[in-house]
């Protein structure tokens, strides 16, 4: 690998003003940088063409997507995003449609992908400690996972026949932080995938 596209999903709010995904996206942006990664960055506050995004993902050999956990998703900017963007991948530069056709509509659906080889990593900053997930003595999450939560974003990249990373996580970013720590695990968990 050695081109990486970042998105910074964060959406600006009064309690939320992106700082933590901001510094997270600046520290990979250093890390992969001093490793001689060429390196993209797309915001939600950044006026984007959706032709040059899609050429931003087809340039990319892993995509990197920065995403602050809003109402157990994503905000709703790149939501909008991925609706204009990945839409417009649909001809044939992400997939191929669904991968069946209407001779053979049986075809296993989803099999459409056309970026075989490209990685994506989540890295999510929640509210929620990590005490919440994987335990089904926690009534909320019922012991569910993050990746759990995240299914439907994991799906659309495999829509693609992109390959996941782990998945990075800052839990307890609002009422518990330790951004220290969690920039030394980014960091480490950055050095383990790239």
């Amino acid at each position: 690998m050695k081109n990486i596209f970042i998105i910074n999903t964060h959406e600006s709010y009064p309690v939320s003003p992106g700082k933590l995904n901001a510094t997270l996206v600046d520290t990979a942006k250093s890390i992969l940088n001093t490793k001689g990664y060429a390196i993209k960055i797309t915001t939600m506050q950044d006026d984007y063409d959706s032709i040059a995004e899609v050429e931003k993902h087809l340039w990319a050999d892993a995509v990197i997507l920065q995403i602050p956990v809003n109402w157990m998703g994503v905000p709703w900017s790149f939501k909008r995003y991925m609706d204009y963007v990945y839409s417009s991948g649909l001809a044939g530069q992400l997939c191929d449609g669904d991968g069946r056709t209407r001779k053979d509509p049986s075809k296993q659906y989803g099999t459409g992908g056309t970026l075989k080889g490209k990685k994506y990593m989540l890295s999510l900053t929640f509210n929620a400690p990590k005490e919440a997930f994987n335990d089904d003595k926690q009534w909320f999450f019922q012991g569910k996972s993050v990746d759990d939560l995240f299914w439907p974003m994991h799906l659309n990249f495999r829509f693609f026949n992109m390959e996941p990373l782990e998945t990075f996580v800052c839990h307890d970013v609002m009422k518990n932080p330790n951004i220290e720590n969690d920039l030394q695990r980014w960091q480490i968990h950055l050095d383990k995938h790239f």
